[in-house]
């Protein structure tokens, strides 16, 4: 298995996978996760942006005949001036098809995040996981994550 930079070419590859990851979120916090259309269309765009982005992290598992297997994609954020921290990499968004689970990908991509983070002068790496998601908690958990907050919700 390969990870790599994703370029705008794995754009493509890359969007069944978020509505897979899309569809996972919205059916366990629909009251979250309500998109306002497809999530492929609306993240294709964005996807491509950061393929390009200097201070993106936007990575691909490939297969060795070719077939993108995985994706992850994180920013570069500034933090609010209050803080002495200034900047840090957010994981936005983390796949792995079903067929290649178990096998070290998803660890392979956080990994290699976190470092290319290092590399853009982050000092942290944060990520958000649906509450019930015990599968990337673990996952995170494994590279070296720890909690920090948790994000409580009311619906009006």
């Amino acid at each position: 298995m390969d990870i790599r930079p994703a370029t705008t070419n794995d754009v493509l590859a890359v969007l069944p996978m978020v509505r897979k990851i899309a569809a996972m979120h919205e059916q366990l916090d629909p009251a979250k996760y309500g998109y306002r259309g497809d999530p492929a269309e609306l993240y294709h765009g964005w996807l491509a942006s950061r393929a390009s982005d200097a201070q993106s992290v936007f990575l691909v598992a490939e297969t060795d005949d070719g077939k993108v297997v995985a994706f992850l994609v994180g920013t570069v954020e500034r933090e609010i001036p209050i803080y002495r921290l200034r900047k840090f990499g957010f994981i936005h968004d983390v796949w792995v098809e079903e067929d290649y689970r178990n096998e070290g990908i998803g660890r392979q991509l956080v990994t290699s995040a976190v470092e290319r983070f290092r590399e853009l002068g982050a000092a942290q790496v944060r990520c958000d996981t649906v509450w019930d998601n015990a599968t990337a908690r673990d996952l995170f958990k494994a590279c070296g994550f720890r909690p920090s907050v948790v994000e409580m919700l009311i619906e009006l």
